[in-house]
């Protein structure tokens, strides 16, 4: 497979161009691109191993949502959705769902969370507010559908799993979000180094 690559240095202020679009796209044909994807693939199903941190009110931070923004801001959205659909298939097969059934709903979940993480990382001027941005609006993807297909699969009321699965992101999200900060400054400088990121992206996240 030949490597194909936008240039290293190109950034977009916003993906609402054809321009973001086509170069997402060539993310497909690139192939450290697609190794990244693969190790971050390795890598959730290695996080999800690994203890969660409870919090208050039910909150339970899970460690894969690090891999899948990260794989969402060097991958670009498109690649991105590729990499959610084999990550979900994969982790199911290979730890056994967790004693419940498949269900491609949850696939869906996955491949929704690392586009959003995508959209607001990917070539882009790296905020703590964009980190934040991405996070809430996975979080409320979560909420929003886990709750979907909850009821769907256990007969719950909707807006009683919305409900109490909301207080939970919400009591997860300021904690998610400053860990996601604190990866993505650390890795920032090595990312640019190995061309994974454009070189002009600041080596600190702005506020």
């Amino acid at each position: 497979m030949r490597r194909v690559s936008i240039a290293n240095d190109t950034r977009y202020p916003h993906p609402f161009s054809a321009a973001y679009w086509r170069g997402a796209a060539a993310e497909l044909r690139d192939l450290r691109k697609l190794l990244f994807a693969a190790l971050m693939i390795a890598l959730c199903i290695v996080l999800g191993a690994v203890p969660a941190v409870v919090l208050p009110y039910g909150g339970r931070v899970t460690w894969g949502f690090l891999a899948r923004a990260l794989c969402g801001c060097v991958c670009g959205p498109v690649l991105g959705a590729v990499f959610g659909f084999a990550e979900d298939i994969l982790s199911f097969f290979l730890t056994g769902g967790g004693g419940y059934p498949f269900f491609p709903g949850y696939t869906l979940t996955t491949m929704l969370g690392v586009f959003i993480y995508a959209l607001f990382l990917y070539r882009a001027d790296l905020t703590v507010r964009r980190v934040f941005l991405a996070k809430l609006l996975t979080n409320i993807e979560n909420v929003v559908l886990g709750a979907l297909w909850m009821a769907i699969l256990s007969g719950k009321a909707y807006l009683a799993t919305a409900s109490a699965s909301a207080i939970k992101n919400l009591v997860m999200l300021p904690v998610q979000t400053a860990i996601l900060c604190a990866l993505l400054a650390l890795l920032l400088p090595y990312l640019k180094k190995s061309g994974l990121v454009p070189g002009d992206t600041a080596s600190r996240l702005r506020l």
